[in-house]
């Protein structure tokens, strides 16, 4: 899909939304448009992609330099961040930047650890126990993208959880900038953290590398962390070789607001998110039409004002959205459909709403919740599920960084009492062998 937006550095310009007016009226294509809106690689991004995870796999290192000089413009000597780095770049931060990134870790650590796990046993019959052990990962690795932005918050929402879980080693890749390194952010957020090793090492070649195993990256158990398409797809590629987390592609916002949510606050939030990048998912549910007009207005009135208004337009205009639902439970309907990534509800009895919210990756409740709020700062992890597959995914966790490990014991009497049954079953599906391992312990009659 080819998305154009407006100029809207002119005084004057209205907001290039792609959908307007009520759901009743939009048509078949549209709403299919709007419901199917899951990442799709294209063909190049899929050659190149296996191309390099081809030639990390053969040529190891050689090949992760070789990629920072293509990709990143940056000429290397070492893959690897000396830990003396990181610690600098933490004690050079400004006071005011290190006070929120240390409040946004303790929440992070505060909000993942009441999440841990226990361990259970249970016995379905007398002499039949069945135990559940939830073992941490035994390494993990962490992706922060580069490119338009450092993110150091994406950073700390994968390294605390894996820390929080006891994870034995934690290692982040990132692009390197012009200095051969990664931002200098990313590199505070991840001595923060308490990251054990750093590589200069970004786009599907990092992916590479950290599922293969690379003569100076180590092969990992797990991948987290959002990225590009590159990314995206080498996540894909090597799902038969670590586990992932849930496949990412651009941010997402649907908000579903009734005549008390305030215009400029929707607003807000809508650019909020499409700022992220031109491919982001922005929509609004107003019940009413005035309430979706006075949207509209303050959007207009607003994204002409704003930096990176040239992203925003293009994702206005792309995927963005403001519809008048004739009630709410029209309004929930789609939602629940959609399955976006943040949804906000601006409505006077959020949590009554909440009940009936089925998918979406993360729930602000009440125009005062914001999603910048959850972005950085509450604990809540804002690595979450996209293109709708928040209907089968749930946001990255603690419980993302175990494995359980189930065990049964069976006594000689439960043996005795299992047999039977045991041997028939297997005998049913053919499996002679089965019938045999299980008959030695049927007692005689």
């Amino acid at each position: 899909m080819t998305c154009v937006g407006a100029d809207l550095s002119r005084p004057g310009t209205r907001t290039a939304l792609r959908y307007t007016g009520a759901l009743r009226s939009l048509t078949a294509e549209d709403r299919k448009q709007m419901l199917d809106r899951a990442s799709v690689a294209d063909s190049d991004v899929c050659a190149t992609t296996s191309n390099i995870i081809r030639d990390v796999r053969q040529r190891g290192d050689r090949a992760l330099l070789e990629l920072a000089q293509r990709f990143d413009g940056a000429m290397i000597e070492s893959l690897e961040v000396p830990s003396l780095a990181r610690e600098k770049a933490l004690n050079s931060l400004e006071p005011d930047v290190r006070r929120a990134m240390e409040r946004s870790a303790r929440n992070i650590a505060s909000v993942h650890r009441a999440s841990l796990p226990l361990a259970m046993e249970t016995e379905p019959e007398s002499g039949v126990v069945i135990g559940r052990r939830p073992d941490p990962l035994g390494r993990v690795g962490v992706y922060a993208p580069g490119g338009r932005a450092a993110y150091p918050s994406s950073v700390l929402m994968g390294a605390i959880p894996a820390r929080v879980a006891g994870v034995g080693e934690v290692i982040l890749c990132s692009p390197p900038d012009s200095t051969g390194s990664p931002a200098s952010v990313v590199l505070a957020a991840a001595e923060l953290a308490g990251v054990d090793r750093v590589f200069a090492v970004g786009g599907a070649g990092a992916i590479a590398a950290m599922a293969l195993g690379t003569e100076t990256v180590p092969r990992v158990d797990r991948i987290v962390g959002p990225g590009n398409a590159y990314v995206a797809e080498a996540k894909l590629q090597l799902v038969g070789a670590v586990a992932i987390d849930a496949p990412a592609g651009p941010t997402e916002l649907l908000v579903i607001a009734d005549d008390s949510a305030n215009p400029e606050t929707v607003a807000t939030e809508m650019v909020a998110q499409a700022e992220h990048d031109p491919l982001a998912c922005v929509v609004a549910i107003c019940v009413g039409a005035r309430v979706a007009a006075q949207v509209i207005e303050s959007l207009d009135l607003m994204v002409a004002t704003l930096p990176r208004a040239g992203i925003i337009a293009q994702a206005f205009a792309c995927q963005g959205a403001v519809f008048s639902a004739s009630s709410i439970d029209e309004a929930v309907e789609f939602a629940n459909a959609y399955a976006p990534e943040h949804l906000l509800l601006a409505v006077r009895n959020p949590d009554a709403l909440l009940a009936r919210v089925r998918n979406a990756g993360t729930v602000f409740l009440g125009g005062s919740a914001s999603v910048a709020f959850g972005d950085y700062m509450t604990g809540a992890n804002h690595v979450l599920p996209t293109g709708g597959l928040a209907r089968g995914y749930s946001g990255l966790s603690v419980l993302d960084f175990f494995r359980w490990t189930t065990y049964q014991r069976i006594d000689r009497d439960a043996a005795s009492r299992l047999a039977r049954d045991t041997r028939a079953f297997a005998l049913a599906e053919g499996l002679s062998a089965h019938a045999l391992a299980a008959g030695r312990w049927e007692a005689p009659e």
